[in-house]
């Protein structure tokens, strides 16, 4: 885990990278519904056995890291977890500081977009590390997922480089959609980063480094969901990507509207899959399913479109993320292959 010095935890209170772990158990775990205070009461957060023994069956297991998307959590990405891990696979989902619901939000954790892929490769180096996990995971075979910023935290592990003066050329232009507006998460988000980037010396040396490399060559794969943030990424760039990359996203996303991002993605980065839910199928139906009390206390994040069923969307992406690992992943395939 980095010290306090050499990361920048921006302005976040907690100095680390508090982590979700979902593995494959042993047969005779017991398999049950979770309760989480705080967040059961809004969200189905899944059956699985907590703090069961890892399986001993096969020796070692492919790897996926999960990013949270803006204001959400790693438990934000349990549907998704869950799956992946009965299906073989150890997932990791990480809480981005400055931007994650179990602690005050931060106006560097939602602005600094480029720091979220140091977070997956450090959670990497942990879990390899990890003295009950590391010698259970296959090093080569490791990939990565994620929504919304998350999403875009794909792009940036691929090998996409962030060019903020290209998002912000976008948003001046008659092309400017609802990506250039601030998140219901952070509604002065779009105000505060330009403070910052007047204001706060930490922030400033951030941007400097937005447009560096933060590809880690040990993911394989990337399946991102909903990806955001295609106008912070020159085409040149994304045409660089030579690792397998899928894409899926809902027809009606208002709140990061497919042209400018998931089928910018997809038409740019070499051989990527895209997948659109037809349909009324929204931005937030990534999110785990919510309770009948979510569904009133959080109407922008719980309210899909009409007929749209939030379990059968999880099914069908959790599907397609489990055959594009168990195809790209593949022993057998060499690194970038299909």
């Amino acid at each position: 885990m980095p010290s306090d010095k050499s990361y920048n935890w921006r302005g976040a209170k907690t100095h680390a990278l508090l982590a979700t772990v979902w593995y494959p158990a042993v047969p005779s775990a017991v398999v049950g519904p979770i309760e989480i205070p705080g967040m059961s009461q809004l969200f189905v957060i899944g059956n699985y056995a907590q703090d069961a023994t890892l399986a001993s069956s096969p020796a070692k297991f492919p790897m996926i890291v999960l990013s949270h998307g803006t204001g959400g959590s790693a438990l934000q990405m349990a549907w998704l977890g869950t799956v992946l891990a009965a299906h073989g696979y150890i997932a990791v989902a990480v809480n981005h500081p400055g931007n994650n619901a179990t602690e005050g939000y931060t106006a560097q954790g939602f602005s600094t977009w480029w720091e979220r892929a140091r977070d997956l490769s450090m959670v990497i180096d942990s879990m390899l590390a990890d003295p009950a996990f590391g010698g259970h995971i296959e090093s080569n075979r490791i990939g990565a997922a994620g929504f919304s910023l998350g999403g875009y935290t794909m792009i940036e592990i691929a090998g996409g480089m962030t060019d903020v003066e290209a998002y912000k050329q976008f948003c001046a232009s008659p092309h400017a959609d609802a990506i250039c507006k601030s998140p219901p998460e952070f509604p002065t988000l779009v105000e505060d980063f330009d403070k910052l980037s007047k204001t706060d010396a930490r922030f400033q040396a951030s941007v400097r480094h937005a447009s560096d490399s933060y590809r880690d060559p040990r993911v394989r794969a990337v399946f991102a969901m909903a990806p955001a943030l295609g106008p912070a990424f020159r085409s040149a760039s994304l045409q660089r990507i030579a690792i397998p990359v899928m894409i899926v996203a809902g027809e009606a996303d208002k709140s990061v509207p497919i042209e400018s991002s998931a089928r910018y993605f997809s038409a740019n980065i070499p051989g990527a899959k895209l997948t659109i839910f037809p349909g009324k199928v929204g931005h937030y139906v990534f999110l785990d399913t919510c309770t009948e009390s979510g569904r009133k206390t959080l109407p922008i994040l719980c309210t899909d479109g009409p007929g749209e069923d939030r379990d059968a969307i999880h099914a069908k992406a959790a599907t397609l993320t489990v055959e594009f690992f168990t195809s790209v992943l593949s022993p057998q395939l060499g690194r970038g292959q299909y």
